[in-house]
């Protein structure tokens, strides 16, 4: 079964919505059998490659809202986050545009690393505060995990992968994905947002069924099942 998960590595809940999803596939019966690939979206695509000023302002200034009301709204996401085992650093978050990173994540798909970087871009961001929009930081992050120095360099310093990153995110907007995280589940069942683990499970085996029905085997044989009022002698 194949699992695609459009988010973006500065968006919390697209993190906590992984934690959740990998506690789901964790207990689910087929998980060795189940393909996950992270696609690009971007919740900013016009962001610079690197903001400045406080976090708590920036996010202040994009929905309108007092600083305490911002700060109250990072407390809440952290405290979710801790519910999963993750210690957001909301207060020193770096954000930027993240086009190279959703960019690196493509490439290290085509090594067998993209789960791995893909969450070692997310602790980056959200716990160490590390700026993501910039490369160098970038080309660090893809080295610790394993990745070819001189093929990231060059990843970072061209325009390798991009049109990966737009065919996802077009792929999003025709699909009517407008949030994230999304999982999309054999190209047949879709789930909006950081749902329960529990939630998340029911998806996975509601869609394993549905791509594997039960096929019956006609062997002509008398019949000997016991219906709920009687049996066959």
């Amino acid at each position: 079964m194949d699992v695609e998960i459009w988010s973006d590595v500065v968006c919390p809940w697209c993190y906590i919505g992984k934690r959740r999803f990998e506690e789901a596939l964790a207990g689910f019966d087929h998980r060795d059998e189940v393909a996950v690939t992270y696609r690009s979206f971007q919740l900013d695509p016009s962001a610079p490659a690197t903001s400045e000023g406080d976090p708590v302002e920036r996010l202040a200034a994009k929905y309108g809202m007092s600083r305490a009301q911002a700060e109250a709204a990072q407390a809440r996401v952290t405290a979710n986050a801790a519910t999963e085992g993750l210690d957001f650093h909301l207060d020193k978050a770096q954000s930027g545009n993240t086009f190279d990173a959703h960019r690196l994540i493509h490439y290290a798909n085509t090594v067998g690393k993209q789960a791995a970087l893909k969450e070692r871009l997310m602790a980056a961001y959200f716990v160490e505060g590390k700026p993501i929009g910039d490369r160098n930081v970038l080309l660090g992050l893809g080295v610790e995990e394993g990745l070819d120095e001189t093929a990231v360099r060059t990843v970072l310093d061209g325009d390798a992968y991009a049109d990966a990153v737009r065919h996802d995110e077009l792929e999003a907007r025709q699909l009517g994905i407008n949030g994230v995280p999304f999982f999309v589940l054999d190209r047949a069942y879709g789930v909006s947002g950081a749902q329960p683990a529990e939630t998340l499970r029911a998806a996975l085996q509601e869609a394993w069924t549905a791509s594997h029905p039960l096929q019956m085997v006609t062997t002509g044989a008398t019949d000997t099942t016991c219906s709920d009022e009687s049996c066959p002698v």
